[in-house]
């Protein structure tokens, strides 16, 4: 089964999510990498005003290549999401719900989501250009200067990622190889 959510991600929406559910995100949500997320991080060490409002917001790890002409961005494959681990407790701390990548998360991290009521997603690689087709428009909110790692706003319609990392500290990674060992048994 398919769920469709809105953004903003609300702890309602979260409650309903289970590691290995299959979603589909309408809405706005962010971009940004590490370049961004440690500037992030370093505003919220100083004590300083983040560039957007991250309450209950996703943030999407990628950087999107240069649109085509008529087109709002270009392929938008996510990245792998440990390098965003060192900046992510504290973003969730501040309110963050959502985050879309590649791949595990820190311990480190998992525990902030199930302290702060979270969740991860992944959106599959090497579908950036199918997943760029989801973006119906991009502007560049903060950190022009990193180019393709600044920080955009997008509108996404029915961005296709999965739940791996659940509210619970369910990790969908651990139940799919348990699942898959034990169906070889």
């Amino acid at each position: 089964m398919i769920k469709k959510i809105t953004t903003p991600l609300t702890s309602d929406q979260i409650q309903d999510l289970k590691a290995g559910d299959n979603v589909l995100i309408t809405g706005y949500i962010y971009t940004a990498r590490d370049a961004a997320h440690k500037r992030l991080v370093e505003l919220l060490d100083q004590g300083k005003e983040l560039p957007i409002d991250i309450k209950d917001q996703i943030i999407y790890y990628v950087g999107p290549t240069p649109a085509k002409e008529g087109e709002p961005i270009g392929s938008a494959g996510p990245t792998t999401s440990y390098r965003m681990d060192p900046f992510t407790p504290a973003l969730l701390e501040k309110g963050l719900k959502g985050m879309i990548g590649k791949g595990k998360r820190s311990e480190e991290v998992i525990d902030a989501i199930v302290k702060e009521g979270a969740t991860y997603f992944v959106a599959v690689g090497g579908a950036a250009a199918l997943i760029g087709k989801c973006v119906k428009s991009a502007e560049v909110i903060a950190y022009e200067d990193l180019g393709a790692e600044a920080i955009r706003k997008l509108y996404v319609e029915d961005f296709p990622a999965i739940v791996v990392v659940d509210k619970d500290g369910n990790n969908y990674y651990e139940i799919g190889q348990r699942e898959y060992l034990e169906a070889r048994k």
